[in-house]
């Protein structure tokens, strides 16, 4: 299941992506669940990638509309949804401290993730914060 989808109302939304009923082996299914309903869709692979370049092209607008200035956190203060400052898009996907060090789960624009590991007080600049309370 995806994360990180609510409903306009505020409660939590999923998604999932699976291969197309038996049978027919060249489509996709995508299905959004939402507490009181269900989506069921099937799609070609040439739709799933329109979608998919869409939702990019839409995602890098919305991270374009940011505050002039960046912001300084701590390691230990990001956030899930940060996008770090520099000449790439990396999001933040998990942060975990383990004593004086947290470890952090970066996403990149392209897809990739990773992680790496900071010492709590290390500065990150964040090009935003993503969340109404950063």
């Amino acid at each position: 299941m995806g994360g990180g989808f609510e409903c306009p109302d505020g409660r939590a939304a999923a998604w999932e992506v699976e291969p197309g009923p038996p049978g027919d082996p060249l489509r996709l299914g995508l299905r959004i669940t939402a507490p009181d309903r269900r989506l069921d869709l099937l799609c070609t692979p040439a739709a799933a990638r329109e979608l998919a370049a869409r939702l990019v092209a839409a995602a890098e607008s919305v991270e374009g509309a940011a505050p002039a200035a960046p912001v300084t956190v701590r390691a230990d203060e990001l956030l899930r949804g940060d996008v770090r400052d520099g000449p790439r898009v990396m999001t933040v996907e998990s942060v975990r401290a383990e004593g004086a060090t947290v470890q952090v789960g970066w996403t990149s624009g392209a897809g990739r993730s990773w992680t790496q590991v900071y010492d709590a007080g290390t500065p990150i600049t964040l090009r935003r914060r993503l969340r109404a309370d950063g």
